[in-house]
């Protein structure tokens, strides 16, 4: 495929394609139709239970899903209440725990979340839970998933549907999905695209904790601990992750919002 031919491309999907994120305002590009997003979500998450072990630990497998089903009820009341619920449209919420070190967590595009065992005791208690379980929800509903991976079949394949490349080069469109889904990471032209994703997960993730009763003022002191648990990092230049000072502060400044909502969902339920 030619550039110009590519040019074209891309200016046509941006035409048809663009979208506005909830909460955040922010301008997307999206040009994978949502039923096939859920369902190279769902293959996905299955080819991640296959490769990976779920945890024995019914603890944190308890955990993750009383604050995950949570979260999830206040987002959905959020999207209905903003007219905005054919954004989660078709998705299929599923919560596990895998045994790995890792500390990190996900959100498919469709609503299957993992933990991983190793940022269990970063997380300490359902609070800080909270702040990862809105993070990973907030990926999902501000469909970053879905624009990294139409950045990437842009990129890497010369802009051919998302049908046409898991026919001609499913292995790799896979890879592509998996790191598009924040299962993975890589070093290249989508760093910065998703140092934005992950400051917008950032905010949406503080309110929705806020909606769901928990108080934000815990996403702060979670970073704090990832920091200390973290050890060495690489420049942020080279990070899909936000430095965690830099992180801190941006949730800092946004924070008098996020109590707003914390304190009309107390005021709610008359605490």
């Amino acid at each position: 495929m030619n550039v110009l031919r590519t040019i074209t491309l891309i200016a046509l999907s941006f035409s048809i394609a663009c979208s506005n994120v909830p909460l955040t305002g922010r301008k997307q590009f999206t040009a994978i139709p949502p039923s096939q997003m859920q369902a190279l979500s769902a293959g996905s998450y299955q080819q991640v239970l296959e490769e990976n072990k779920v945890s024995e630990n019914r603890v944190y497998k308890a955990s993750v899903t009383r604050v995950g089903l949570n979260v999830v009820a206040a987002v959905e009341e959020y999207m209905a209440m903003k007219n905005l619920s054919h954004r989660i449209e078709g998705f299929d919420w599923q919560f596990t725990v895998l045994e790995s070190e890792q500390k990190n967590a996900w959100c498919m595009p469709g609503g299957q979340i993992a933990f991983y065992e190793g940022i269990m005791p970063v997380c300490e208690d359902d609070e800080g839970i909270a702040v990862v379980m809105s993070h990973e929800i907030a990926h999902a509903i501000a469909k970053h998933g879905n624009e990294r991976m139409s950045q990437q079949l842009l990129i890497s394949m010369g802009g051919i549907a998302l049908s046409e490349a898991l026919k001609t080069e499913k292995e790799a469109t896979q890879q592509l999905a998996l790191l598009a889904f924040g299962v993975g990471t890589t070093v290249g032209v989508s760093l910065p695209y998703s140092r934005t994703h992950e400051t917008e997960a950032d905010e949406m993730g503080l309110y929705f904790m806020a909606l769901a009763g928990y108080d934000p003022r815990e996403a702060p002191e979670f970073w704090s601990r990832m920091e200390e648990a973290g050890g060495a990092r690489p420049p942020e230049f080279l990070s899909t992750h936000p430095n965690p000072a830099s992180r801190i502060e941006k949730l800092n400044e946004i924070m008098p919002k996020a109590l707003e909502y914390y304190g009309e969902r107390r005021e709610e339920r008359g605490e």
